[in-house]
């Protein structure tokens, strides 16, 4: 598989917020280049989930995979790892289950991945009215003109300016899990996520400065992969320190591979529905 067109796997990570993964779902549909699959990286959501995702399989036009482990708390980095194990494509584009997507997002990542490197995304945040009204149902289009919408210059698709963002980098800097993108062996090659962190805050930081230890470089992508971020609640900021103490230890030592990551979910263990 060359670069230039890697077969992309959607990896979509949800808790418990079903209305807001359907409006992701229904970005991913309207895709005029559709990933090679979506792999739902869910964090012990309820019942309501697994519905959403049943009924969006049956009429989603490339396979839809529910990766979910029990609620014990915050295990972003454990659900990711599960999810990154079950992967089936080349390019991991990783954003949360509340980005909506904008119609050549997929496009946008196949043209820009390159070997060596992974990718900070960015997204438009859509404020607190605008969200309520798309949750509502409401058909609004999705532009920089859109009402309520914060960050507005990351709404701006024009990818002829994509090639000129060049922007932090190092793994610390305007890091944003929400929106990023690698290559699946580069992410096997530093183990993944490490489960060492728990709660929210610092496990994409760590893993991005990891694979810069490692020798893959960050690029950022502008312009061209616009994606809108939905409003919600801020999370418990009660782990931030103890995960920033993991993330120290990575930049001291520089780590390149965590002791607990993905490939203790990397046996022979069948694909999960």
């Amino acid at each position: 598989m060359s670069d230039a067109r890697p077969r992309i796997s959607l990896l979509v990570a949800t808790y418990n917020w079903p209305r807001a993964l359907e409006l992701v779902l229904d970005s991913v549909r309207g895709q005029g280049m559709l990933p090679f699959e979506v792999v739902i990286a869910d964090d012990g959501s309820r019942d309501e989930t697994r519905t959403l995702i049943d009924r969006v399989r049956a009429t989603l036009p490339v396979p839809l995979v529910h990766v979910w482990h029990e609620d014990t708390g915050f295990r972003l980095a454990a659900i990711r790892n599960r999810a990154i194990a079950q992967t089936r494509g080349d390019y991991i584009v990783q954003i949360d289950g509340d980005i909506v997507l904008h119609p050549r997002f997929i496009e946008a990542h196949t043209a820009f991945a390159r070997r060596g490197s992974w990718v900070q995304g960015s997204r438009a945040l859509i404020e607190r009215p605008t969200t309520e009204r798309l949750l509502a149902g409401e058909r609004l289009r999705l532009w920089p003109f859109t009402p309520a919408l914060n960050t507005r210059q990351n709404a701006l698709y024009a990818p002829w300016l994509t090639s000129l963002v060049k922007g932090p980098t190092d793994g610390m800097t305007r890091i944003r899990g929400a929106h990023m993108a690698f290559w699946r062996d580069d992410l096997l090659r530093v183990n993944g996520y490490d489960e060492a962190i728990e709660g929210w805050g610092r496990e994409d930081s760590e893993l991005a400065t990891r694979l810069i230890h490692s020798g893959v470089v960050r690029r950022n992508l502008k312009f061209s992969a616009v994606c809108y971020h939905l409003w919600h609640k801020q999370a418990s900021f009660d782990a931030v320190d103890r995960n920033h103490e993991v993330l120290l230890r990575t930049v001291r030592e520089r780590r390149t591979r965590c002791d607990r990551g993905v490939d203790q979910y990397l046996s022979s263990a069948p694909r999960v529905a």
